[in-house]
């Protein structure tokens, strides 16, 4: 995808948008052989690493959009993080002082970005947080932390999954991320199937320590 944005060397601005257009497959598949890291911290969880091959991963649909969240969209975020196997209605979602607060230290940090995958109707049906960390490994590059991945699940089975993760791999390519690295748990079988078809590979063992 390409930006409609110019964005600076510190990254990309909040406001940064994809779309997309007939270069986009070539410009994806230019992205072969970026390095995508999985990695994490508790037994309960793997944290695998892979060399990532772009040329698997098809083409995101023109349909939908990936963009930073904005204040509005926070009931529909917390609505796929409270229970990501049924539709949860953003207007029961209670938002608490500390969401908010939540919401703005993301939204203020230009190292932290809370994602929405949007439909053509503006309806959010996925969402995904991604942190730049800077590093003095692979040259001083940073590497792109990806959370709390969810597509609605009444839209699970649509693709929506690789359209919101390829989206993300493409937005942290051109931030010029050298890594990109997520947790799954160990249970979600499928899922660490649904994240090797991107590219991603188990190399790391990784553990948690809850405070």
């Amino acid at each position: 995808m390409v930006p409609t944005r110019d964005h600076t060397m510190a990254g990309p601005s909040k406001n940064y948008r994809y779309s997309t257009t007939p270069g986009d497959r070539r410009r994806q598949q230019a992205l072969s052989g970026l390095v995508i890291t999985r990695g994490e911290l508790k037994p309960a969880h793997e944290g695998p690493v892979r060399v990532c091959d772009m040329s698997v991963v098809t083409e995101p649909s023109p349909a939908h959009t990936l963009r930073p969240a904005t204040r509005a969209d926070l009931p529909a975020v917390l609505g796929l993080l409270a229970d990501e196997n049924q539709v949860v209605d953003p207007k029961t979602i209670v938002v608490t002082e500390a969401h908010e607060r939540a919401f703005v230290a993301i939204d203020t940090d230009p190292r932290n970005e809370m994602l929405v995958l949007v439909d053509g109707s503006g309806t959010v049906v996925g969402c995904l947080q991604a942190t730049y960390i800077p590093g003095l490994g692979k040259g001083g590059a940073e590497r792109a932390l990806v959370e709390a991945v969810r597509i609605r699940a009444d839209r699970r089975g649509d693709g929506l999954g690789r359209t919101l993760m390829t989206h993300a791999i493409t937005r942290a390519r051109a931030r010029g991320c050298a890594l990109v690295q997520l947790t799954s748990n160990k249970q979600r079988e499928a899922a660490h199937h649904f994240y090797t078809t991107l590219g991603f590979a188990r190399t790391h063992q990784g553990f948690k320590l809850a405070l």
